[in-house]
């Protein structure tokens, strides 16, 4: 653990999650605008036991904290995930062409600092703090941070785009700008309601595709929290880890840390189990973050993983985005997330939405360069947008 002074506050640098008390930083969670639960302390626990964010895989983990003497002992007031990368994968906020720029002039991107949630491109809370002025000593000292260990960026993404990038742009981070696509609920009595709203076009094409799957004798099992037993998530990670090594690739996440989910989130987890004649085929899998009070009303959900072990045409539509859908609608919940990128999306009524991070170098050349890049890029977002939202699959007044 390392420690030096900032103001009138203590900043400590921790080499592991397990040296914050959990309730603590599930405090000052609950205290922030976004919250998700991909920021709980259980789940980036998870991140570090179970090895799926490692050194071994380029993730090492740094905690900066902000402390403050209190007369009753050490009070927390300030946290963070930082992981030294060596890589860029898992990010979803791409700058390889920053690293093979670096590497044309013979300096060294990597490592570089990045404050996420590994392998989770999900917008939301990154600088937990009681208060703006404890979360400016927070980007003040990730900067300061890096300066010392001479790294040669830092990396905020996917932040609240009030107070995570209003702190990082008054510590001298400049922001980047990318878009997503979300499902907002507008009230809807049920999903007929919903498809009431779109054009006839979109409507009749997610009927089509519907119909698809029921005459194909598909039908789900939807489990919530504890529901869900360990032979369901034996299930889900099999269709998980088959999609995967589909593609070429091994899962970023091991059966161990599902595990972990099981036994220290499950409250956060719907699975939507899909079956023909009684037998599991495919599952989508999404996480919650259910509001402060004991009603569901008001609570988001985020699409995370699918698979499938039969094919069948039109299943993944059907698992990943109309379930959960008809599930928020019945439940009251007031968005679902479906992942990053995927223009497609906007025919299941998930509409865009600009989702930002900010981005510090410390070559001063390099700085600029990049600066000029994301002020083209900028506008070529905005324009991305503008042209989406007259694309809207919503029925014009």
């Amino acid at each position: 653990m390392q420690e030096n002074k900032f103001f009138d506050y203590v900043i400590q640098v921790h080499d592991s999650v397990h040296e914050i008390n959990e309730h603590a930083w599930n405090e000052l969670l609950a205290l922030q605008k976004k919250p998700t639960p991909f920021m709980q302390h259980a789940y980036l626990r998870a991140m570090q036991e179970s090895q799926a964010a490692s050194p071994q895989t380029g993730w090492r983990l740094q905690i900066i904290a902000v402390w403050q003497e209190t007369p009753s002992g050490q009070r927390l007031c300030a946290v963070c995930p930082l992981y030294l990368k060596g890589n860029s994968y898992g990010e979803y906020v791409f700058d390889w062409a920053w690293a093979e720029a670096y590497q044309r002039h013979g300096l060294s991107y990597y490592p570089k600092a990045v404050i996420a949630v590994p392998f989770t491109p999900v917008p939301g809370s990154r600088l937990l703090a009681v208060d703006a002025h404890a979360r400016h000593a927070l980007a003040k000292a990730v900067i300061e941070f890096a300066q010392k260990h001479g790294l040669s960026s830092v990396h905020l993404l996917f932040g609240d785009e009030d107070d995570d990038l209003q702190a990082c742009m008054e510590a001298g981070m400049m922001l980047r700008h990318t878009v997503q696509f979300h499902w907002h609920n507008s009230n809807y009595f049920d999903f007929d309601d919903f498809l009431s709203r779109l054009s006839q076009e979109k409507r009749k094409k997610i009927k089509q595709e519907r119909r698809k799957v029921k005459d194909a004798g598909v039908h789900f099992r939807v489990l919530r929290g504890t529901e869900i037993k360990s032979s369901d998530w034996e299930f889900f990670y099999k269709c998980y880890e088959r999609t995967y090594l589909e593609h070429g690739n091994k899962p970023y996440l091991s059966r161990e840390f599902f595990n972990l989910m099981q036994s220290d989130m499950p409250g956060n987890w719907l699975l939507f189990i899909a079956l023909r004649e009684d037998h599991p085929i495919a599952c989508s899998l999404l996480g919650l973050e259910t509001s402060k009070s004991t009603s569901d009303a008001g609570g988001i959900a985020y699409g995370r993983y699918w698979g499938a072990l039969e094919r069948v045409d039109c299943l993944h539509f059907e698992a990943c985005y109309y379930q959960p859908i008809e599930w928020c609608i019945a439940h009251g919940f007031i968005r679902f997330e479906g992942g990053a990128q995927g223009e497609h999306k906007m025919a299941r009524a998930l509409l865009p939405v600009q989702t930002s991070s900010a981005h510090w170098l410390a070559h001063p050349g390099f700085s600029e360069a990049v600066a000029r890049f994301l002020a083209q890029e900028g506008q070529g977002v905005e324009a991305y947008l503008q042209d989406l939202n007259l694309r809207t699959p919503l029925r014009q007044a």
